[in-house]
């Protein structure tokens, strides 16, 4: 995912090759969750079991691979995956080798999930506080009742 322009500051000058390093040099390429290719399209059950082409076997949310299962191919769905570099403490000024992983955007996803809960939760108390203090209570009364 590309970073922000008003985020971009966090990062360090030289973020293109440290997430390189990390998504290519020590992953190999592949997610270090569930190993994953980069820039693959995957059939994948959405529940976290996917296809490996190359091995030929399904592999769990882990990467593990799961014996015993059956599926025709053309149903199911596809994605195209692509790694990034993911901050384990959600600080992006913290880019130590052991604060890094390179993750596909499911694992991505289910890794910043309350951080991303934590977020839009901060937003609108932002939002209803900054309304506290410039909008009177007769105002928004007001405006909830004309929008009806």
């Amino acid at each position: 995912m590309p970073i922000r322009p008003e985020n971009r500051w966090l990062y360090p000058i030289d973020w293109p090759q440290i997430s390189d390093r990390v998504r290519f040099g020590r992953a190999r390429g592949r997610c270090e969750r569930c190993a994953r290719p980069h820039k693959r399209r995957v059939a994948h059950l959405g529940d976290g079991r996917w296809w490996d082409a190359d091995a030929r076997c399904w592999r769990s949310d882990t990467g593990r691979r799961i014996k015993g299962q059956r599926f025709v191919l053309a149903r199911i769905r596809t994605t195209y995956v692509v790694l990034a570099c993911a901050h384990l403490d959600h600080d992006p000024g913290n880019s130590t080798p052991g604060n890094l992983a390179a993750l596909c955007q499911r694992c991505h996803m289910l890794h910043d999930a309350e951080e991303h809960r934590w977020q839009r939760w901060w937003n609108a108390y932002r939002i209803r506080a900054w309304r506290d203090l410039f909008e009177s209570p007769q105002e928004v009364r007001l405006r909830a009742n004309l929008s009806r």
